[in-house]
């Protein structure tokens, strides 16, 4: 496959002309080629993408997995003699594989665990693309360094399991040159990536917090990559994460995916709580399905534990070296009763905690004391450093101190074992242990509790070694930290705060002396939960959500805008575009009866000025565009009367709608009048009390009392606060409101009640039915705002279009401030925009009543 990349992409932004697609040219091949311009201009119904390939004849499904290390181990043959490869069978990635159906075709994308030669690689590639169809990217040892040692494991992995650096000693500082080897590495994935992906048919599955920006790569090439992510790490809360300094870097990046996944909702709480205080940027949630609105592009959160692999570790239990290991343990821990850990070593695992609580238990229980051990098995740690080794030191400090306190001749209560372990030892150890603690302070997922309760359910030749009744139910008892991924869903097990070593303590206690039939049924829960939800299902749930949030982008208009990491894709409806300043002047020139509808906070005032007062500009562009007779403009505004008719006092011929329409004046030297007639306002009395109740209960809040309306604002509130306090809001006052004729409804930052019936649609009804009578039949329309008011404008206007009250050959000119979905055909980004374009049919007026003045007889 030959990739195409759009070289200049900014500048057809800025041209407002719809982006071109790219069509394949010749065959997959084995390395990417890339080829800068545009290389043909397709129809716009089959466009696909920007920078993507169209849609091939003959094409497979195809999932592209992409992980900080391939599912592969490789071994050095003797004397040097190249390298033999094979399966990780223990790898994630690799089981996953079968939740994603037998025809897919699945490529992997990482780094290799051994370090290859320069002068190997390229035999190295081809060897395990075509006999594993694995891509390795090769990493300098010094460039890995700062990447993984350094910006992953030293600032990342610590941050993401809440330990700030607040010293050098706790954690990593930012290091700017470890942040850059970072954005390094995930470029070179991306370039990975590029060589074997056909960016409308295939999709693309990241992993875990070593690639977070690889996302904003991928979708810069591929404006429409199928993209999905998931984050096998906990995610901190915001608090947390704002310590970050590329904490927005991260955020931006992540949402250039389509599908991101946690494995908990505390997880995805904490990251759409970043979102939300950080970028401002909003959710909701569905049917169902929790989306975020990012630039026109719907991304989805998934939450979803990972499972394991059932059909490995059933493999593994039925081998030889299983049932030998077994009858082993069981001879050497016979009258005994053996307590299972199995933990990484590392800071977060908890591991002298766990010990100190054995130490409690022997002290508080000395019955235990000859009968009980507790095994600690300590997989080598995955960082490196002085944590590390303090970790150790203590694990076997403490294990030394208890041994030596409470041990006797043949009997040590604590068993480290810190050297690597084959999988059929260490499901052994599952096999003979009484119960099972996993008490990180801070952890990820943490799979060792469902293969624990595999393990448990054992087979017929392992109840055959352990004298077990087959017919009596298997049992087996959990100790889990309420800090780690999986907690939530071993609802049977005992959860425990493991930095409360007396809890921990009577928890161990408590699971050991508990009812058999107790045990059996918490275990029956479990197995029934771990065996129905294992590796596959979760893939399979994962791709069909891919594919359920990707099944629009074929339809979407998509282009890139920004810089470096700052890169965003606007996704938009094929009718939807930027307004062309040229075109819109062009029409105004050769129309004669006009109607021109401006919203004014947000649209030519922006959102984000304290001084709401329009500027000397926006007063001259107003008063140009009313002294042509060709136009009629009208200022349709939510705020009240009396503001609007002091700053606007100079515009003289201005016609103006306060409060969304409800009163209307037709000149600076007219009354107001009422466009909706309403009996009485009493339900104020009604809805004002409440809204107090609120004000006073949400700081940051306020109300604005209107004339017809009340308003409750909440946009100095706390983000998540005040749109959870809104929405209670809301609830409350449909309920006390439901018999008055007032209609409440939720805008930005804002919760509003005001009589039936008022709306901006109203007030374009009215303009259009006026010059109608006045014979002056509307064939120019221009309609702009900026939120969910104004497109009640948007709608009145569409409909018209096929009605008597607009010209056969009207233009209509719809245009929201920006990119987002509305029943506008056009949109500008911003205030900016939006002046420049009306200071363009302002001077168009001008330069014709200069003309006409010119023109007309002395």
């Amino acid at each position: 496959m030959v990739s195409r990349s759009y070289s200049n992409l900014l500048d057809l932004v800025a041209s407002g002309d719809p982006p071109l697609s790219f069509s394949r040219v010749g065959k997959r091949l084995p390395r990417v080629m890339t080829v800068a311009g545009i290389i043909s201009d397709l129809d716009e119904e089959s466009s696909t993408s920007v920078g993507s390939d169209a849609v091939s004849s003959v094409s497979q499904e195809k999932m592209i997995i992409v992980g900080n290390q391939l599912p592969i181990r490789a071994h050095r043959r003797p004397n040097n003699d190249g390298w033999d490869f094979s399966w990780d069978e223990d790898s994630l990635l690799l089981q996953l594989k079968d939740g994603l159906g037998e025809d897919i075709e699945v490529i992997y994308i990482g780094c290799l665990k051994e370090e290859i030669g320069l002068r190997e690689q390229d035999d190295v590639s081809q060897t395990l693309l075509e006999t594993f169809k694995c891509v390795p990217a090769f990493l300098p040892p010094d460039l890995f360094s700062k990447f993984y040692h350094g910006f992953c494991k030293q600032q990342l992995w610590p941050l993401f399991h809440y330990m700030l650096p607040l010293s050098p000693d706790l954690g990593g500082r930012f290091d700017r040159s470890l942040w850059q080897a970072y954005v390094s590495v995930n470029k070179i994935f991306a370039d990975k990536v590029m060589e074997v992906i056909n960016p409308d048919e295939d999709y693309v599955w990241v992993h875990d917090y070593h690639l977070m920006v690889l996302p904003t790569f991928l979708r810069k090439r591929f404006n429409r990559v199928k993209l999905g992510f998931f984050l096998h790490s906990p995610f901190p809360s915001s608090e947390i994460y704002r310590t970050l300094p590329v904490r927005d870097e991260l955020l931006r990046a992540l949402l250039n995916s389509d599908l991101i996944g946690f494995h908990t909702f505390d997880y995805a709480r904490h990251f759409l709580s970043c979102c939300s205080r950080m970028l401002g940027i909003g959710y909701q949630s569905k049917r169902g399905y929790i989306g975020l609105e990012y630039y026109g592009r719907t991304v989805s959160i998934k939450i979803l534990p990972v499972g394991i692999h059932l059909g490995q570790l059933k493999s593994v239990m039925n081998l030889p070296e299983t049932e030998t290991k077994v009858a082993e343990l069981r001879d050497q821990f016979k009258d005994q009763t053996v307590l299972l850990g199995v933990d990484d070593m590392d800071i977060f695992k908890g591991i002298s905690l766990k010990l100190l609580a054995m130490e409690q238990l022997l002290v508080q229980h000395p019955d235990w004391i000859g009968k009980l051990v507790l095994v600690q098995i300590a997989n080598p740690a995955r960082g490196r450093g002085r944590d590390v080794q303090e970790v150790q030191s203590e694990t076997h400090s403490t294990a030394k101190r208890i041994n030596e306190t409470f041990g006797r001749p043949g009997y040590d209560p604590v068993v480290v074992i810190d050297t690597p372990l084959q999988l059929y030892e260490r499901i052994a150890y599952y096999v003979i242990a009484e119960c099972c603690l996993v008490t990180a302070v801070r952890d990820g997922m943490n799979l060792i509790p469902y293969e624990y309760i595999i393990c448990r359910q054992g087979n017929d030749k392992l109840d055959e070694i352990l004298e077990l009744d087959p017919l009596v139910p298997k049992k087996s008892m959990l100790v889990v930290s309420e800090f780690i991924g999986c907690s939530p869903s071993l609802s049977g097990a005992i959860r425990v705060n493991p930095w409360n070593i007396d809890a921990v303590s009577e928890a161990m206690d408590g699971a050991l002396v508990m009812r058999e039939s107790e045990q059996q049924l918490r275990h029956e829960k479990h197995y029934r939960y771990v065996s129905t939800h294992d590796v596959a299902y979760w893939a399979n749930s994962f791709l069909q959500d891919l594919e359920r949030t990707c099944k629009d982008h074929v339809r979407r208009r998509c282009w890139g805008i920004g810089f470096g990491l700052g890169f965003r894709v606007i996704a938009l409806d094929p009718n939807f575009r930027k307004l062309s300043v040229e075109h819109i002047v062009s029409a105004y020139k050769r129309t004669k009866n006009r109607a021109i509808l401006l919203d004014y906070d947000g649209t030519l005032m922006p959102q984000t000025s304290i001084s709401k007062t329009p500027s000397p500009e926006v007063v001259s562009i107003l008063n140009s565009l009313c002294k042509d007779p060709k136009n009629i403009v009208f200022l349709v505004s939510g705020r009240g009367k009396e503001i609007l008719s002091e700053w606007f006092s100079t515009c003289d011929k201005l016609v103006i709608a306060a409060e969304h329409g409800y009163f209307l004046r037709q000149k600076h030297d007219a009354g107001w009048e009422t466009c909706v007639p309403v009996a009485d306002f009493d339900w104020k009395q009604i809805a004002e009390p409440v809204m107090k109740l609120y004000t006073e209960t949400t700081d940051g809040s306020s109300i604005e009392p209107k004339e017809s309306a009340l308003v409750w604002r909440y946009q100095y509130a706390d983000p998540d606060f005040g749109a959870c306090q809104a929405k209670e809001l809301l609830d409350h006052l449909e309920s006390v409101l439901t018999n008055e004729p007032v209609s409440v409804k939720s805008g930005q930052h804002i919760v509003e009640v005001k009589p039936q019936g008022v709306t901006k649609g109203l007030v374009a009804e009215q303009l259009l039915s006026t010059m109608r009578e006045r014979g002056m039949l509307p064939d120019f329309v221009l309609c702009i705002g900026d939120d969910r008011s104004d497109e009640d404008m948007f709608e009145v206007i569409t409909e018209a279009i096929s009605g008597p009250l607009l010209s056969q050959f009207a233009e209509i000119f719809l245009c929201t401030v920006g990119q987002k979905p509305s029943k506008a055909k056009y949109y500008l980004e911003d205030t900016t925009e939006v002046l420049r374009m009306l200071q363009g049919l302002a001077s168009a007026s001008d330069h014709s009543v200069r003309l006409a003045a010119m023109q007309s007889p002395l």
